[in-house]
């Protein structure tokens, strides 16, 4: 059997085999737990008792984390020359329209949200499958196609994220970076499940909060006890 590394050790002494911790002390557990040179981001993993094949089941919205991601989030806004000064006001890192089109076109990729007007959509449904393996098309939905394009910016930037739940019944985001404290991540975990609980579809049978997990980067998954969350 190979000796366990000092830090796998020191992370078997703190995490408790099938314990269950409130969130308070798993916020301040996965900072303890995490070793990486770099900010680790911290993720949380959300299982739900859904059948995300069934459209009525399907878990999906956005919510604005009150401490932010702690990522830079790179901002692409493709609009009308007229809304081009308001998105660069408000924080876009990239204001354009056929140039980064074309871009895209030949495999730009180096952002991380993009963010439209509904009347360019049509312009941008030929770049679907360079942004839409990666994530990126744009979409009411998450907020990104909007008349509005400098408040979706602005939100963007304050931490404002979008998720949906996964085939396997899972919904998993990253909510912030080791180097934040207890009380940041554990606010950022609590408004991302409280908004996962409000969007329990009205057809989900049996337990909708399954098991929610906090972890970083480099660390194992700390069960969270879902009834500590609302305290």
């Amino acid at each position: 059997m190979s000796k366990l590394t000092k830090n796998q050790k020191l992370v078997s002494e703190k995490i408790e085999a099938g314990k269950a911790y409130t969130l308070k002390e798993a916020a301040e557990l996965v900072k303890e737990v995490t070793f990486t040179k770099f900010d680790a981001s911290v993720d949380i993993d959300v299982r739900l008792g859904v059948d995300p094949r069934k459209a009525n089941q399907m878990v999906r919205g956005t919510v604005s984390l009150p401490n932010g991601t702690g990522k830079q989030v790179r901002v692409l806004v493709l609009c009308t020359a007229d809304a081009e000064a308001a998105a660069k006001e408000a924080g876009a890192d990239y204001v354009g329209l056929d140039e980064y089109i074309e871009k895209i076109k030949g495999g730009w990729t180096d952002i991380d949200v993009i963010i439209t007007q509904p009347a360019i959509m049509g312009k941008i449904g030929a770049l679907g499958r360079v942004l839409g393996p990666r994530g990126l098309m744009p979409n009411p939905k998450s907020g990104t196609v909007t008349p509005d394009v400098a408040k979706a910016v602005k939100e963007v930037k304050q931490g404002k994220i979008d998720f949906k739940v996964d085939k396997g019944g899972i919904v998993h985001t990253s909510i912030g970076k080791v180097s934040f404290t207890p009380e940041q991540i554990r606010e950022n975990a609590k408004a991302f499940v409280d908004m996962i609980l409000k969007l329990k579809p009205a057809t989900a049978k049996g337990t909708y909060l399954k098991s929610v997990y906090l972890s970083s980067t480099m660390s194992p998954g700390i069960k969270v006890d879902t009834k500590s969350i609302s305290e």
